[in-house]
C-alpha cells in the first residue's frame, strides 16, 4: 500500500522466483524477485532481501520447506509464487495446490507481512502442445484469486494480458521467463503493490518483431524440436523420480542488503 516502508523482503517459490532464465548458475541468477527488490531499494535504500526459492519445488514443498524459515526472518514484505510444477505433474489437485498457497498467505499475513502473488498465463498460448493443461491453469488461477482476496494479498493479474505469452518474454525452454519476461513480472508485482513509480506499462504489448514468428509447417517443426530438447528430458526426470532441484539450496537464504543497480545486464 502507498506509504509502506519495506525493510525486510523475503521471496518464496520455485524456479521462476529463483530466477531461471535470467542469468545462469555460473554468472549468477537474477530473476523477477531480485529485480523487484532492486525496484524497492530505489525508494527504500535500507531494504534487506532474502530469496528462499528452489527450482523444481511443488507448492507443498514450498509450504513445508520455506514458510518457517521465511517467518523466522520477520519479513514486512513477502512474495509467494508456486504451483506451476504442480500443474505439470500427471496428478494435479487444484484444491490441494491452492490450499498450500493459502496456508502461506495466512501465515505470512498473520505475522504482519504484506504479501504479493500472481496468476499464471495459459501455457497453451506459449506452447501449443500443452493445450490439455489449460483447464488446470484456469482452475488454479480461480483459487489463487479467491485466496488472495480472503487474506488481503496483492495480486498481479498477469493471466489476462496478451503480452505475457509473447515468445520474446520466454526463454528457449518456454517454462521460464527470459530476462525481459522477468523484468515484466517484477513490474507487474510492483504495480500490484502500488510501489512508487510503478504503473500498468508492464502490460503493454511489445513492438512487432523484426522476424515473424514461425507459422504453418515451420511452427510444427519448432514444436517438435522443443519437445525433443526440453519436454522429453523433463518427462524423463519425472519418470525417474528426479527433480532439477535435487541437492539444491536457496541462493540467498539470509537477509542481505540490496545493491542497486545490480552489475548485470538489463533486458
Amino acid at each position: 500500500m502507498p506509504g509502506d516502508e519495506y525493510l525486510r523482503y523475503v521471496a518464496l517459490g520455485d524456479s521462476q522466483t529463483e530466477g531461471l532464465g535470467d542469468g545462469d548458475d555460473t554468472t549468477g541468477l537474477r530473476g523477477w524477485a531480485d529485480r523487484l527488490a532492486e525496484r524497492i531499494a530505489v525508494h527504500h535504500p535500507g531494504l534487506a532481501y532474502a530469496n528462499l526459492a528452489v527450482r523444481g519445488r511443488v507448492a507443498a514443498e514450498v509450504h513445508t520447506q520455506q514458510l518457517r524459515p521465511a517467518l523466522a526472518l520477520r519479513p514486512d514484505l513477502a512474495t509467494v509464487v508456486a504451483g506451476m510444477n504442480d500443474l505439470l505433474r500427471p496428478r494435479f489437485d487444484a484444491d490441494e495446490t491452492a490450499g498450500h498457497l493459502e496456508a502461506m498467505f495466512a501465515g505470512l499475513t498473520a505475522a504482519g507481512a504484506r504479501v504479493a502473488t500472481l496468476t499464471f498465463p495459459d501455457i497453451a498460448r506459449i506452447t501449443p502442445l500443452a493445450r490439455p493443461l489449460s483447464p488446470r491453469v484456469e482452475a488454479l488461477n480461480r483459487r489463487i484469486r479467491a485466496a488472495a482476496g480472503r487474506h488481503g494479498v496483492a495480486l498481479a493479474e498477469t493471466a489476462h494480458h496478451q503480452v505475457v505469452t509473447d515468445p520474446r518474454l520466454w526463454s528457449a525452454d518456454r517454462l521460464h521467463a527470459a530476462p525481459l519476461g522477468h523484468d515484466r513480472i517484477a513490474a507487474a508485482v510492483a504495480d500490484a503493490l502500488r510501489l512508487p513509480g510503478s504503473d500498468t506499462a508492464w502490460a503493454l504489448p511489445l513492438p512487432p518483431p523484426d522476424t515473424p514468428f514461425p507459422a504453418g509447417w515451420r511452427a510444427v517443426g519448432t514444436e517438435l524440436r522443443w519437445a525433443g530438447s526440453f519436454l522429453g528430458p523433463w518427462l524423463g526426470r519425472r519418470l525417474r523420480g528426479r527433480s532439477s532441484g535435487d541437492n539444491r539450496v536457496a541462493k540467498r537464504p539470509e537477509l542481505l542488503p540490496v545493491a542497486f543497480p545490480r552489475d548485470l545486464p538489463a533486458p
